[in-house]
């Protein structure tokens, strides 16, 4: 039976959105860092009561340091969803893991609704000792007993830069040419997880990449272009598993949606 959808109320889908980002806070852990810097206005800008976490105290943010657990327990009162970023690549097992641990278990006193834990790309496919603590943390994140969604992104336009700028210290660019990323945009990735949030958490992890997979090789050249360098690139096949498993394209993905930033937009941006 058809009903009179012209009695039916007329629904603002902005309004509520933003009636509900008002009565929602939201925790940011590791917010001082390159995503977390984009993520914290970004959900400011939704309207959500955003409450940026870090170990050292600041005005208007939240002390809390997930090596000892001091501060977590304040950190997450009141909270209705963590997004949760704080990585330490050099001690992921006592921050990564571990911290995790501490956070989730407060989090889950504190009846928070919703975690969303952003890890990596690839993460199952890459034998790596950081990625493996990721993998670790992943599992920390299902057995909490805080619903979750997992979003796994893909490498972030200035993390490629960084890495192209530490192999070539020595002079040349050293680069594996068939290495295959997918590299993404930090400000899409802030949008994703600002979707992920205004709905209820899946349970389930999914990726999300860049728009173009593209080798070391077409990363180099294109980035030493831009900076109007001549310097020479050395192409070298890296040993190791680790290696080939890039190399067969372990840290690229057919998920979709993707980002729409891409890296000649990242290059033409900061060196125009």
């Amino acid at each position: 039976m058809t009903g009179d959808t012209s009695r039916s109320p007329v629904v603002d889908r902005p309004n509520v959105m933003s009636e509900r980002a008002a009565n929602t806070t939201v925790l940011v852990t590791g917010a001082s860092g390159t995503l977390g810097s984009a993520v914290v206005p970004r959900l400011e800008k939704e309207g959500y009561r955003v409450r940026p976490m870090s170990r050292r105290a600041r005005p208007g943010w939240v002390a809390a340091d997930l090596r000892t657990g001091e501060g977590l327990a304040e950190a997450v009162d009141g909270v209705d969803v963590i997004v949760h970023l704080a990585s330490a690549p050099g001690r992921p097992q006592q921050t990564d893991v571990e911290g995790s641990r501490l956070l989730l278990t407060e989090a889950r006193h504190a009846g928070v609704r919703h975690v969303l834990y952003v890890s990596i790309n690839g993460i199952d496919r890459v034998p790596y000792r950081y990625y493996q603590a990721k993998l670790d943390t992943e599992e920390v994140v299902k057995a909490s007993g805080v619903p979750y969604t997992i979003l796994r992104a893909a490498q972030f336009h200035p993390f490629v830069e960084t890495l192209l700028a530490l192999v070539s210290k020595a002079g040349p660019v050293i680069i594996d040419p068939k290495w295959q990323v997918q590299p993404v945009a930090v400000d899409d990735v802030a949008d994703r997880i600002a979707d992920l949030i205004a709905a209820p958490p899946t349970g389930e992890t999914t990726e999300y990449a860049g728009p173009q997979v593209l080798t070391f090789d077409e990363l180099a050249r294109s980035w030493r272009a831009a900076r109007g360098s001549r310097r020479p690139i050395w192409r070298l096949p890296f040993p190791g598993g680790m290696a080939r498993a890039i190399r067969a394209g372990a840290q690229t993905t057919t998920a979709t949606p993707t980002g729409t930033g891409t890296w000649p937009e990242y290059l033409a941006a900061k060196y125009r």
